[in-house]
C-alpha cells in the first residue's frame, strides 16, 4: 500500500500541483496563458491515449514492469520541465508525464490481486482512489507556495523527487502480476483506437473555447474519430488476440459503466474546479475572494472530505455492493448541486463551505471511488486490464466534455452585459440534469460478481471463473 499510494500521489501532484502555477509560468517563460493552458491539456490528453492500452500491456508483461517504467518516464518528464527554457520544451515534458495516465487503474488492478477480501480490498481501494481525486487540499497549495516563492521549476523538481521515490517503492517492494491468460499485445488496434479518442478530447477542449472555438475543425476531428473507431471495431473483429474484444464492449457491465462515469464526470468536474471557485471569487455577485482564499474554502475541504470518505465508502461497498453505494453517491451529489443554487447570490461563506464539503463527500469521497473499483471488479479475468483502462479514459473525456457543455451553459444564460447571477445559475442547473442522468445509467450498471466476506480464495476464483464464462456476461449477485 505503501508503494502502491506513493505512486498514486507521483500522478496525482502531476494532475493537481501545477495549477496554482500557471501565472508564474506564463510569466517565466514569457508566454501566453493559452499557450500555458496547452501543456495542460497535453498533459490530460496523453494520460488519456496511455490509459487505452497501458493496462493491457500490464497484463501481459507484468503490470510491476509496466507501473515502474511509467514511474521512471514520469521523473523523466519532470526533470525536462523543470529544465525547460522554452514553452515548447514544456509542452513535450507534460506529454512525456502524461505517460504516467494509468496509474491509479494498474494499482487497483495490483491491489486486487493481493487482497481477496472485499471489505478489506474496499477500504484499500477507497484509500487509493480518494487520493486520486486531490492529497486533501495540499498538492494545489503547496504548488502555489512552491511557484510564488522559488519558481514554476522548483514545482516540478518536487514532482521528480516524488516520482524517484515512487519508482524505488515500486521496483522494489510490489510483486509482479500477470494476467492468467496470456496473449499478444494487440499494437494493430491501439493505434486506431489511440486515434479516435485522440481527436474526440482534441475536438473537446477546442468546443470548451465556445465563441473563440474552431467549429469547422471540432466538426473535422470528430469526423476522424468516428472513422478511427470504425477501423478499430473492424480490426478487432479480425484479430485473434485483440485489445478489447467487441463483445466486450457491447456488454452491459461495459458500456453502462463507461456512460455512468462520463456522465457523472461532467455533470461535478467543471462545477467544482471552474463553477464554483469563480463564484467564491467573483467581486460582483460572488463573495469576492483572492485565489488562495477560494482554495481554503473550495477546493481544499472538498479534497480532504474525499480523503476521509473514501476508506469508508471502500468498506461499506464490500458489504452493500459497489453499485448501490454508488447510486447513494450520486444521489448526494445531485443533492449538493441543488443546495448550491440556494448559495448563489448570498454572502453565506459557510454555506459555500457546506456545498463544497458535501461534495467532497458524495463524489470525491463515494462517486469517485466507487466508479474506480468497479471498473476493476466488473472487468473480465482475461482481460483486467481492459475496462480500468477505458474507465480512465472515460474520466478524462469526462471532464474535458464538462468544461465544454457547463460553460456553453454558463454563457448562454449570462447576461447581455456579463452582470447579475443567471450565468453560475445556468451552469450549475446543466451539471445538475446531467448528474441526474447519470444517476438513471447507474442503475444499468451490473453487481460485480464477488464473493461474500470471508469467502475463501478458491471460492473467489471460482466466482470469477462463473462471472466470465462464455458467452454470458458477468453473473448478478
Amino acid at each position: 500500500m505503501t508503494a502502491l499510494l506513493a505512486a498514486c500521489m507521483a500522478f496525482q501532484l502531476n494532475a493537481s500541483m501545477l495549477s496554482p502555477a500557471l501565472l508564474t509560468i506564463e510569466e517565466e517563460l514569457n508566454t501566453t496563458s493559452a499557450a500555458v493552458a496547452l501543456t495542460q491539456t497535453a498533459f490530460f490528453t496523453a494520460a488519456a491515449l496511455f490509459s487505452l492500452f497501458l493496462p493491457r500491456l500490464g497484463d501481459i508483461i507484468g503490470r510491476k514492469k509496466v507501473l515502474g517504467g511509467m514511474l521512471v518516464v514520469l521523473t523523466i518528464g519532470s526533470v525536462v520541465a523543470a529544465l525547460a527554457p522554452s514553452i515548447e520544451v514544456l509542452f513535450l515534458a507534460r506529454l512525456i508525464q502524461g505517460v504516467s495516465g494509468p496509474t491509479v487503474a494498474l494499482s487497483m488492478i495490483m491491489l486486487r490481486v493481493e487482497i481477496r477480501e472485499p471489505k478489506l480490498y474496499g477500504t484499500l481501494m477507497g484509500v487509493i482512489a480518494a487520493v486520486n481525486g486531490g492529497i486533501a487540499g495540499v498538492d494545489a497549495i503547496a504548488g502555489g507556495y512552491l511557484a510564488q516563492n522559488h519558481g514554476f521549476a522548483s514545482v516540478f523538481w518536487t514532482m521528480a523527487a516524488v516520482g524517484v521515490l515512487a519508482a524505488a517503492l515500486v521496483i522494489v517492494v510490489v510483486p509482479e502480476s500477470s494476467a492468467a491468460v496470456k496473449a499478444k499485445m494487440d499494437w494493430v488496434g491501439v493505434v486506431p483506437l489511440v486515434i479516435s479518442v485522440g481527436t474526440l478530447l482534441t475536438a473537446f477542449n477546442e468546443a470548451g473555447k465556445l465563441a473563440d472555438a474552431n467549429w469547422p475543425l471540432v466538426i473535422g476531428l470528430m469526423v476522424i474519430a468516428a472513422i478511427a473507431f470504425t477501423v478499430f471495431w473492424k480490426v478487432e473483429n479480425r484479430t485473434e488476440q485483440p485489445l478489447i474484444a467487441t463483445r466486450l464492449l457491447k456488454q452491459r457491465s461495459t458500456w453502462a459503466l463507461l456512460l455512468t462515469t462520463v456522465l457523472t464526470m461532467t455533470g461535478v468536474f467543471a462545477v467544482m474546479n471552474g463553477i464554483i471557485p469563480a463564484l467564491a471569487q467573483d467581486g460582483v455577485v460572488g463573495f469576492g475572494m483572492g485565489a488562495e482564499d477560494s482554495a481554503w474554502w473550495t477546493i481544499t475541504p472538498y479534497a480532504l472530505a474525499g480523503l476521509v470518505i473514501g476508506p469508508f465508502a471502500g468498506r461499506l461497498a464490500g458489504s452493500w455492493g459497489y453499485a448501490k453505494v454508488l447510486r447513494i453517491g450520486t444521489i448526494g451529489s445531485v443533492i449538493a448541486l441543488a443546495l448550491m443554487l440556494l448559495i448563489v447570490g448570498s454572502d453565506s461563506q459557510l454555506g459555500l463551505l457546506g456545498v463544497s464539503v458535501l461534495i467532497g463527500i458524495t463524489y470525491a469521497g463515494i462517486g469517485n471511488v466507487m466508479l474506480s473499483g468497479l471498473g476493476v471488479l466488473l472487468s473480465p479475468k482475461e482481460n483486467p486490464g481492459f475496462l480500468p483502462g477505458l474507465n480512465a479514459g472515460a474520466f478524462n473525456l469526462g471532464a474535458g466534455l464538462s468544461f465544454a457543455v457547463i460553460y456553453a451553459a454558463k454563457t448562454a444564460t449570462t447576461a447581455a452585459d456579463g452582470s447579475g447571477t443567471e450565468g453560475y445559475y445556468g451552469g450549475i442547473i446543466a451539471g445538475l440534469v446531467i448528474l441526474v442522468l447519470a444517476l438513471a445509467a447507474s442503475f444499468l450498471i451490473p453487481k460485480p460478481a464477488t464473493p461474500e466476506a470471508g469467502a475463501s480464495p478458491e471460492a473467489a476464483a471460482e466466482t470469477d471463473r462463473l462471472a466470465n464464462a462464455e458467452p454470458a456476461e458477468p453473473a448478478l449477485r
